[in-house]
Order: structure tokens, then C-alpha cells, then sequence
């Protein structure tokens, strides 16, 4: 299964899941966790199920390509990262 990490500073506003979760693309993978800690969606997700503007999706290192239906495919194995971006001064 792939891995789901939040950066810690998402972890500070919600307790976020991290561990293995199922799926075949990043959307089934973040549903997966969602649905152990709904909670968390409204901080990753906006209300059109898209990634909120300033979080990003990476697999692998690599940023999501489709950040609207989420299609990117995971493998057993990929790293799953989401970070908020952080903004000020």
C-alpha cells in the first residue's frame, strides 16, 4: 500500500492520519484516510473535492499533476506527501 504523510505543520491544526493507506490513485489514497479522520478533508480538499490552493500533493517527490480529480496513479510502495504552503513574513 502507499504511504500518506502530512507535513507537520497541517499535523498542528488537525491530528492527520500517516501510515499505509489503499488505493490505486492519490484520490483513493487521501479518501482512504479521510475516512478514518474526516475531519482532516476540509483542510487538503476544497468544497469542489480539488486541492485547497495553498496545499500541495506530492508522489514520490514528484507534485501531483491532476489536482482537480486527483487521477495521479500510486503504487504499493510511493510516498504520498501533502504540505500547506506556508505564507507571512
Amino acid at each position: 500500500m502507499p504511504f500518506l504523510e502530512f507535513t507537520p505543520n497541517l499535523a498542528r491544526q488537525v491530528a492527520v492520519p500517516a501510515g499505509e493507506f489503499p488505493g490505486g490513485s492519490v484520490r483513493e489514497v487521501l479518501e482512504s484516510a479521510f475516512s478514518t479522520r474526516p475531519d482532516t478533508r476540509p483542510y487538503v480538499l476544497d468544497d469542489q473535492g480539488g486541492v485547497r490552493k495553498h496545499v500541495m500533493v506530492f508522489v514520490n517527490g514528484e507534485q501531483i499533476a491532476d489536482r482537480r480529480a486527483l487521477t495521479d496513479a500510486v503504487q504499493p510502495g510511493d510516498n504520498v506527501f501533502v504540505m500547506q504552503a506556508l505564507s507571512g513574513g
